[in-house]
């Protein structure tokens, strides 16, 4: 009987040892907590690797994941329910420090002309450092899965949303509704995402070319900013 207890707890350790290789594949120490997101993480870098060229997500399939990223497939489940999760946080993943890294550029103190090419500035050049995501971006935008689609739609109508908030704080939305200040700031979100698609198409050994496009973008938002200034809403009709 001892023997049988013995056995069984020498079973048990190699299982919860086999687990903790492939929750961590990836190596290095820290609490569980920090060997998991490492693990998540490995598997969200993995997807945006083997997507490069010509890949779309749709191509990529899970063994080819966890092989990619070290860990076993079973261990893959212990983040996402499946692929189709995985790009959903990849989506989450590409847009969240974005958001935030543009909300910190409009809040600046700054003249309209400076503040727009800040702004323009900071999201090219966070297209630029986040290469990877932003190609995801390109990408899934128009194709692949829908409920990948339909999670970016969300997520740069969610943008648009809140460029529309920080431009109603200008003295120019005193005299547009609220209506049409979010048409502007998806002319402006539109224009900025076509500019980091060509952006991304650019050869990275051409600092001329990216420079022409970040003045080119600057230009095209300043049109549209000299549009809005003249522009006059329509008082709403009652029914």
């Amino acid at each position: 009987m001892m023997r049988t207890m013995t056995l069984r707890k020498l079973r048990a350790s190699r299982r919860r040892g086999s687990s903790a290789a492939s929750e961590d594949a990836t190596g290095g120490t820290g609490s569980r907590d920090e060997r998991k997101q490492r693990t998540r993480r490995a598997l969200l870098d993995a997807a945006l690797e083997l997507m490069q060229g010509e890949r779309s997500f749709s191509s990529v399939s899970l063994r080819e994941v966890t092989r990619s990223a070290g860990v076993v497939p079973a261990a893959f489940y212990r983040h996402f329910s499946g692929m189709e999760e995985l790009g959903l946080a990849l989506v989450d993943d590409s847009f969240k420090t974005l958001r935030r890294s543009m909300r910190e550029a409009r809040a600046a103190a700054l003249p309209a002309t400076h503040l727009i090419r800040r702004s323009v500035e900071t999201f090219l050049g966070y297209a630029h450092t986040h290469r990877h995501h932003f190609q995801f971006i390109a990408k899934e935008r128009f194709g692949g899965s829908s409920v990948i689609r339909f999670a970016v739609r969300k997520e740069v109508h969610l943008f648009t949303s809140e460029l529309a908030t920080d431009l109603a704080r200008f003295p120019l939305a005193g005299k547009i509704s609220t209506e049409d200040l979010q048409m502007i700031a998806a002319l402006v979100v539109q224009s900025v995402m076509m500019a980091t698609e060509a952006f991304l198409d650019m050869a990275p050994n051409e600092p001329d070319d990216a420079a022409q496009l970040y003045q080119q973008t600057e230009k095209q938002l300043r049109l549209i900013f000299i549009g809005a200034q003249g522009w006059r809403s329509k008082p709403a009709t009652r029914a």
